[in-house]
């Protein structure tokens, strides 16, 4: 399935009936009176976040949603029918902006929320509304209200505890691969990512979910490469986890770009905790290795752990150091297997 984060929408509600202007009219009954019915309620349109979707690409093939138009009232006091309500199915982590891509009408967070995003019009009065001791025969109905048109943006964030962070080629995709059943694609070449995976890694009896998303480049911020547009993606993140090329020459100027685009992305991004770690180390003889670290620890100024997501080395010592920093009530227990009872003769 292709990954879709961002999609505009048009919705518009349904407009109320109008009201019946009716008399009753039958043999022997001189007098019948108005019986005019009022007019069905219109569609509402709302947004439900729900599971088993991690991409707005249905939205991409139906941008219109239009709810139904309540019926007109009618004879013998009958009310017309509501209309029926839309329901734009979301995944969990979808942000709903206006128009200007930057007023925040919801942010679908749990499943099963449900916010309404445009509400049906009321049904117009029929004409026995309008009866009363001093006007006994009332000519007069309201109209239905008007629906309400809206164009929307959605943006989906996803739901992660740990967002992976590097330049391409810094061992991200790898480390996913490694650490979970996660298969995004790998390859030795920049921008290998080119959308967000999500993994399910464990360690010590829980579990919690890395996202990977593509790499940044110096000028991020400003549209270069593929820009800061996937960052969103790990606004939600309880840690980073920043990855470092420890084959690099400039392994200081790589982590100081990385950081430098975080503070030009703006938000709270760049005061998140971070898991800073060096990375490719089994390609490092120790002379090398020792260099590079001392380096990188000089330039973040905190500790540095060593790994090497293919080699597997180090990835128990990284995944305990970010199941520190991500709050017990994010984890989640591992299954475990069901063991078969002991067999009783």
């Amino acid at each position: 399935m292709k990954f879709l984060d961002l999609a505009k929408v048009y919705i518009r509600s349904g407009a109320g009936g109008g009201g019946c202007v009716s008399f009753r009219r039958e043999k022997y009954i001189e007098f019948g009176g108005p019986d005019g019915g009022d007019g069905g309620g219109g569609g509402s349109v709302y947004a439900e976040a729900v599971e088993g979707l991690n991409t707005l690409i249905d939205f991409r093939y139906q941008q219109h949603f239009f709810a139904k138009n309540g019926q007109p009232g009618m004879g013998k006091q009958r009310t017309g029918k509501d209309g029926d309500d839309i329901v734009l199915r979301v995944p969990v982590g979808t942000e709903i902006l206006d128009e200007d891509q930057e007023t925040v009408i919801a942010d679908m967070t749990e499943v099963g929320q449900r916010v309404e995003l445009a509400r049906g019009g009321n049904g117009g009065w029929g004409n026995l509304h309008f009866k009363s001791s001093t006007n006994q025969a009332p000519r007069r109905a309201n109209p239905g209200q008007p629906g309400v048109e809206r164009t929307l943006w959605l943006r989906l964030k996803l739901i992660a505890d740990v967002g992976l962070l590097g330049l391409p080629n810094a061992g991200k995709s790898t480390f996913l691969a490694a650490t979970s059943n996660a298969r995004p694609k790998i390859a030795d070449y920049p921008f290998t990512t080119l959308h967000p995976n999500l993994g399910v890694v464990g360690v010590d009896e829980v579990e919690f979910v890395v996202a990977d998303i593509p790499g940044l480049i110096d000028g991020a911020s400003e549209g270069r490469g593929l820009g800061d547009l996937f960052l969103g993606h790990v606004e939600r993140c309880a840690v980073l986890l920043h990855l470092v090329d420890g084959t690099s020459e400039t392994v200081a100027e790589d982590y100081r770009t990385i950081v430098h685009e975080l503070e030009a992305y703006g938000g709270e991004l760049a005061d998140k905790p971070r898991v800073t770690v060096l990375n490719k180390v089994d390609a490092l003889d120790d002379e090398r290795r020792n260099e590079a670290k001392a380096e990188l620890e000089s330039a973040c100024g905190c500790a540095v752990y060593e790994m090497s997501g293919a080699a597997k080395l180090g990835v128990i010592d990284v995944l305990r150091a970010l199941r520190a920093e991500i709050d017990d009530n994010r984890l989640r227990l591992k299954a475990q297997d069901d063991e078969p009872e002991p067999w009783q003769p």
